[in-house]
């Protein structure tokens, strides 16, 4: 549901209208059957929401544990529990794969899924690095099969509605994009945050947002100026880059592992602003505020726990259409997100094991 409100001087055009969003109801996409690589906390939402607001089921499940995947699948409802991604590829009868593993296993997991001939997507952020998510891409290339980093926040309705904004020119010439996500974490060696080994860090888990947010508004990130701090274990566990982007204005950015932070994105341009609350990155407002005096409101129509229900949706859709990606979380612009957090790192010093240092 759309809410405006027009306000300001007797001579401003009218009350400000934001357009309708032209994301699809996500229970409208096709269905299809999803087998899932790693069973922990965001698989379970991924899969719930599925179940509850798509025609997509998750039917099966693996996990190195075998108790676990079968303890997974019984609790969702799926037919398959194997111990492997090969035993749950061999046993077929699914559409896609989605991997919801720790960062450090994306590659080899969904290269593992190219191979066997099936579409991925691949839990944010992609990879540890961009060499490796190029390599994943060539390979989906090579083979015709759609893939996609699950980046579920640009598929949602009220990005939808900024980028008809953005398009339309009303908010002028944009300046600046700011957006920062910061949450607080205890020190523990062995939270996989903390843990170089599974790709540990704010910026890959954390700061993938906001970085992605700001190339979709400002285009890909160059000139970048970057600031952190470490963590006891070597992952960064403070970022802030400040970088000019190919599309102009500037992008202001900050993570951390260390406080919670607003977590809210803002769009300012020389006629006005976009505010996105509630955090940013998930179902929340849309709030845009001209010079002029003028503003208006977005809010996220239906349930805000289903918000991933849009990007399961658009696999869906892009899918059963025979399309090798969406164009609203390209190869390209997964590419450049993974660029830009490379040189994030390769300033402040953090590789992963078996990385080489760039």
């Amino acid at each position: 549901m759309t809410s405006t409100s027009g306000h300001g001087d007797p001579g401003s055009e009218g009350a400000l209208r934001l357009p309708e969003p032209l994301s699809p109801d996500p229970s409208t996409a096709p269905g299809l059957r999803w087998g899932l690589i790693s069973p922990g906390h965001i698989a379970d939402q991924f899969t719930a929401t599925a179940h509850r607001a798509t025609a997509s089921r998750v039917v099966s499940v693996c996990s190195r544990s075998q108790e676990r995947a079968e303890a997974f699948a019984a609790e969702h409802g799926a037919t398959g529990a194997f111990d492997s991604p090969r035993a749950m590829l061999e046993a077929g009868g699914i559409d896609v794969v989605y991997v919801a593993s720790p960062h450090a296993q994306h590659h080899a997991y969904a290269r593992a899924v190219l191979e066997a001939g099936v579409p991925v997507v691949v839990e944010k952020a992609f990879t540890l690095n961009r060499p490796e998510a190029e390599d994943l891409l060539e390979l989906a290339a090579q083979h015709r099969l759609f893939a996609m980093e699950a980046m579920w926040a640009r598929f949602l309705p009220q990005y939808d509605v900024l980028r008809q904004v953005l398009s339309s020119g009303l908010l002028g010439t944009i300046v600046e994009v700011s957006a920062e996500h910061g949450q607080w974490f205890p020190e523990d060696a062995h939270h996989r945050l903390y843990d170089p080994a599974l790709g540990g860090g704010a910026l890959l888990d954390l700061g993938v947002y906001p970085l992605s947010f700001a190339q979709m508004v400002v285009g890909d990130l160059t000139d970048p100026v970057i600031q952190g701090d470490l963590a006891f274990t070597g992952v960064d566990a403070y970022v802030g880059l400040l970088a000019r982007g190919t599309r102009g204005g500037r992008a202001r950015i900050a993570t951390t592992l260390n406080a919670r932070m607003p977590n809210e994105a803002v769009v300012t341009g020389t006629e006005g602003t976009a505010r996105l609350t509630g955090p940013f990155y998930a179902p929340g407002t849309l709030t845009v505020s001209l010079r002029d005096g003028r503003s208006a409101r977005f809010e996220h129509p239906g349930a805000p726990g289903d918000g991933m229900a849009y990007e399961i949706a658009e696999a869906a859709r892009r899918i059963s259409a025979g399309e090798l990606q969406s164009p609203w979380m390209s190869w390209e612009d997964t590419l450049s997100v993974m660029g830009t957090m490379d040189a994030a790192r390769a300033a402040l010093g953090v590789t992963y094991p078996g990385e080489v240092a760039a």
